[in-house]
């Protein structure tokens, strides 16, 4: 079975979000701040590591904080590429399903892909 998950979000938005230090705590996994912060906390990065939280709760057609999200976090390789890495209950529902990561921004958008395939949803 194949299923995907797509997000769109306006990054003036998350600009004014990532200035309070309960949204980032809230939202934001361990790791993952850490890398947003090693890179200066670009609103860019932070608005499509936001819609990849999302695009990977719609392919378990969950709604926004139905699970942790910082049990969800979105990191990138040395290459750039994005990938996440799962805790607690966003763990156990991808136990059994392997899932590709894309996230792309314009000047003004940032949007995430993800596609996961696998037998059990």
């Amino acid at each position: 079975m194949i299923r995907c998950g797509i997000d769109l979000l306006d990054i003036a938005r998350m600009e004014d979000l990532i200035r309070k230090r309960r949204f980032l705590e809230r939202v934001f996994g361990p790791q993952e701040l850490e890398q947003l912060k090693r890179r200066g906390m670009p609103a860019q990065s932070a608005a499509g590591n936001f819609a990849a939280k999302e695009a990977f709760l719609k392919l378990f057609e969950r709604g926004i904080f139905s699970v942790p999200l910082r049990e969800i976090e979105v990191l990138r390789r040395e290459s750039g590429a994005p990938y996440y890495r799962l805790s607690g209950a966003a763990a156990d529902l991808a136990e059994h399903v392997e899932i590709t990561l894309s996230i792309t921004h314009t000047d003004t958008q940032a949007a995430a892909f993800a596609v996961a395939t696998g037998e059990e949803f």
